[in-house]
């Protein structure tokens, strides 16, 4: 039997804390492409403003974007627990419970599956746009001479405009982090580097973690490098060469010219 002296000093030990534990979120393929992602879109928007000679550029960023893009896509449908859309899709019951503040998760939140689905959709038309584009002046988009002209510059218009909208969605996506770093003290930059997260709360709408394979890495791959193989048009067969006119066809036959030139007038 214990002693209520033994019952006082198990009171005093300390007692584990939740917010002490560490759990992975983010595996290193979803890390490497956020990171490239960040600077991919960062050089294609200072390439973009520079314009000139720095549109080539531009177009390499896009292609370079158009492959993370496939890889993301890929990746969330095969790849680790917490990278797949179906387990962080922002459905009704979701955003409820989380704007109610009865939401626990380990990976994105249902506000932000928002911004991460908008960021990809808008990521994927700019790219797409893009790679039609034509603006008569510095840059031709490689897959360009697949559509008519005027379909070519009324896209190109449509890229310029959504290109404000992606600014402002990088905007707000750079707001959230800063209010959940000021307001409620949570750093969510520090996971995206380092892949664990601190548990805070018993995760409540949190599947069991499951990492990708090695066969589904392989696959997001191989379709992202598929993805800037087309692309980058090269696959396009350039119009053929109308054949040159004979030299005979193009010159006048000397005899006459000759005969023509020495005949009298008469």
């Amino acid at each position: 039997m214990s002693s209520p002296s033994a019952h006082a000093d198990a009171s005093l030990q300390p007692q584990p804390s939740l917010q002490a534990q560490s759990v992975p979120v983010w595996d290193l393929p979803l890390r490497l492409f956020h990171w490239s992602l960040v600077l991919a879109v960062s050089a294609a928007i200072a390439t973009a403003k520079a314009g000139g000679e720095w549109m080539v550029w531009h177009g390499r960023a896009g292609l370079f974007i158009v492959g993370l893009v496939a890889f993301r896509l890929a990746w969330g449908l095969v790849g680790s627990t917490h990278a797949r859309f179906l387990n962080f899709l922002p459905t009704p019951q979701r955003l409820r419970a989380y704007l109610s503040g009865q939401w626990h998760g380990l990976g994105h939140n249902p506000l932000g599956a928002l911004s991460v689905l908008a960021l990809l959709g808008v990521l994927a038309f700019q790219g797409g746009t893009g790679l039609i584009s034509n603006d008569d002046i510095a840059f031709t988009g490689p897959l360009a001479s697949l559509v008519e002209e005027g379909l070519s510059i009324k896209l190109t218009g449509w890229h310029h405009q959504v290109g404000n909208a992606l600014l402002v969605l990088i905007g707000l996506h750079v707001l959230a982090i800063a209010f959940y770093r000021v307001v409620k003290k949570e750093n969510l930059v520090k996971p995206m580097v380092t892949g664990v997260k601190p548990l805070v709360a018993p995760p409540v709408h949190a599947p069991a973690p499951r990492a990708g394979s090695p066969w589904a890495l392989l696959v997001s791959l191989a379709l992202a490098v598929w993805a800037v193989w087309a692309a980058n048009g090269s696959w396009i067969q350039p119009d053929a060469p109308s054949r040159p006119v004979a030299a005979a066809e193009a010159k006048p036959d000397a005899s006459v010219t000759s005969g023509a030139a020495s005949a009298p007038a008469w």
